[in-house]
């Protein structure tokens, strides 16, 4: 049987774990004695374990291989998810999710190396568009899960739930993934090879083209994670629920457009496919800006609007990610990391900013987007060159 549903369960984990105990905040500013935004440092803790987990564990499993990391890291995922759980006080709870975000970072970043380990050729892009599906797909039903949980159990239970996550997936690679990098492939010298062998990816201007397009398109993603909330029930006076769909309804075209990329994906270059996704989230979040800015838009706009941009990016992250492991060769772990790595800490740097500028209008949102995915296009014209057709596989 594939590895593919095993890997996708690994890549879920980190997702999951962001936003399922969102619906908990004020139960936990209750209980903690603490304030939201304390409780907010606790999804900034795991956003910072995850994308330094990501940076360290990619280049240490092209050396010492991926199974041991991934049977550590989902076992200590599960113990640090259990720590949180029984978090005394916020700095205790800030404190375990640093480190339950570095231990969830192993699935993120190493079943991505694991598939370009066992697999060659275009059927890689598939893999890829589906660990993008399951990406897109987590961060929808994470609240929902956590609510769920919550209609009968407090806050620590969602803690407890995500301790079950991993005690499962440590299970499932024990069972299903076997070593996918056996010794004679593996970087030969150590640690100090393996992060050198970073340190050349980063050198490589086409490498890091596609990295910093990928970064500034997760950057778009996440303003609009944070700010179409106030957008859509402060700006236009939808409610809880309308917000809900219309969330829903971008994250399922977004999910289509993952699954239409795989399905391209043997018929059409990839690096085709990129600029067009890109350009159709450039073109959307362009007209957004300029409608906002002529006549103050509406409703109908907005989510037309955002509704292209987001599936743009459903098909432009998993292409990116693709190109990526094509140019980076053997260096698997390490190009997962900077690629995955970068997407989080971009991410989570860009989407406070959008607050900053108020709730009167949804102009700052759409103007932030739309300097983030211009700095993903200039990246991929001045560096990525993607007209060159780089990381394509041939067979």
């Amino acid at each position: 049987m594939s590895l593919l549903p095993s890997l996708a369960s690994l890549t879920a984990a980190a997702p999951l774990a962001i936003d399922m105990y969102v619906p908990a905040f004020p139960d936990m500013v209750r209980t903690l004695e603490t304030t939201s935004s304390g409780v907010q440092l606790s999804m900034t803790a795991f956003l910072a374990g995850l994308v330094l987990g990501q940076f360290l564990l990619g280049p240490i499993s092209d050396t010492l291989g991926r199974r041991g990391l991934l049977l550590g890291g989902t076992a200590l995922f599960g113990l640090f998810s259990l720590l949180c759980a029984l978090a005394p006080t916020v700095q205790f709870l800030v404190a375990a999710r640093f480190l339950q975000g570095a231990a969830g970072a192993c699935g993120a970043v190493l079943a991505r190396a694991v598939i370009v380990d066992w697999y060659r050729g275009p059927g890689v892009a598939r893999y890829f568009s589906t660990l993008a599906i399951i990406t897109g797909v987590a961060p929808v039903i994470a609240p929902l899960l956590g609510g769920l949980i919550l209609l009968g159990a407090p806050w620590q239970a969602v803690f407890l739930v995500l301790a079950l996550v991993g005690l499962a997936q440590c299970a499932t690679v024990w069972w299903r993934v076997p070593e996918s990098l056996p010794p004679d492939r593996r970087n030969p010298g150590g640690l100090r090879v393996a992060f050198h062998a970073m340190g050349g990816l980063l050198r490589n201007r086409f490498f890091v083209g596609y990295a910093i397009a990928l970064s500034c398109a997760a950057a778009a993603l996440f303003v609009y994670v944070s700010g179409s909330s106030f957008v859509f029930q402060i700006v236009y006076g939808m409610s809880p629920l309308g917000y809900g769909v219309v969330f829903a309804v971008n994250a399922l075209c977004m999910t289509a457009a993952a699954a239409l990329f795989g399905a391209l994906s043997r018929r059409v270059r990839l690096n085709t496919l990129l600029m067009t996704a890109l350009a159709v989230s450039f073109t959307g979040t362009l007209a957004h800006v300029v409608i906002n800015l002529t006549t103050g838009g509406n409703v109908a706009v907005t989510w037309t609007c955002l509704i292209l941009t987001i599936a743009g990016m459903g098909t432009a992250f998993p292409a990116i990610m693709t190109i990526g492991q094509g140019v980076a060769g053997h260096s698997a772990g390490s190009a997962s990391a900077l690629l995955g790595g970068g997407q989080f800490l971009l991410g989570a740097i860009a989407a406070p900013i959008v607050g900053m500028f108020g709730e009167s209008s949804a102009t700052p949102m759409a103007v932030i987007m739309l300097v983030a995915l211009t700095c993903a296009v200039l990246a991929l014209a001045v560096l990525a060159r993607p007209w060159r057709g780089h990381g394509e596989h041939s067979g």
